[in-house]
C-alpha cells in the first residue's frame, strides 16, 4: 500500500511540474515599458525569443479579432452606421487597436534586445 501512495505522489508531482512548465511566457500589454526594458536587459537569448514569440502570437490573435470586427462593421447597412451596434463595434475595434499598439511596443523591446544580442529572429516578423 505504501508503494501505491508513493507512486501516486510522484505521479502528481510530475503532472504539476509539467503543467507549470508548460505555461510559458505570456504577453502583458499592461506591463510598464520601463519594467519590460529592465527585464529584457537581463534575459538570455532563449528567453528573449520566447517573450518576443509570445507577443507576436498575441498581436496576431488581436489583429485577427480586429479584422473580424472590421468585416462586421463593413456588413452594417449605411443607414445603421450611426446605430448602437455600429458604435459598440467601433469602440471594440478602437480598444483592440490600442491593445495591438501596446503589444507591438513591448514586442519591439524584446525583439530589438534579441537582435542586439545576435539571436535568431526567424519567424518573429509581425
Amino acid at each position: 500500500m505504501k508503494t501505491v501512495g508513493k507512486v501516486t505522489l510522484y505521479f502528481l508531482l510530475a503532472v504539476c511540474t509539467l503543467w507549470l512548465s508548460g505555461c510559458g511566457k505570456k504577453a502583458d500589454e499592461n506591463k510598464p515599458i520601463s519594467e519590460v526594458k529592465a527585464e529584457a536587459e537581463n534575459m538570455a537569448v532563449k528567453d528573449l525569443r520566447a517573450m518576443a514569440a509570445a507577443y507576436r502570437d498575441a498581436i496576431q490573435a488581436k489583429t485577427a479579432e480586429a479584422n473580424k470586427l472590421i468585416k462586421k462593421i463593413g456588413e452594417i447597412p449605411l443607414t445603421e452606421k450611426l446605430g448602437a451596434e455600429a458604435k459598440a463595434l467601433t469602440a471594440d475595434l478602437d480598444n483592440l487597436n490600442k491593445s495591438v499598439s501596446a503589444l507591438k511596443e513591448r514586442f519591439g523591446v524584446y525583439y530589438n534586445k534579441l537582435k542586439e544580442k545576435g539571436g535568431d529572429l526567424t519567424g518573429l516578423e509581425i
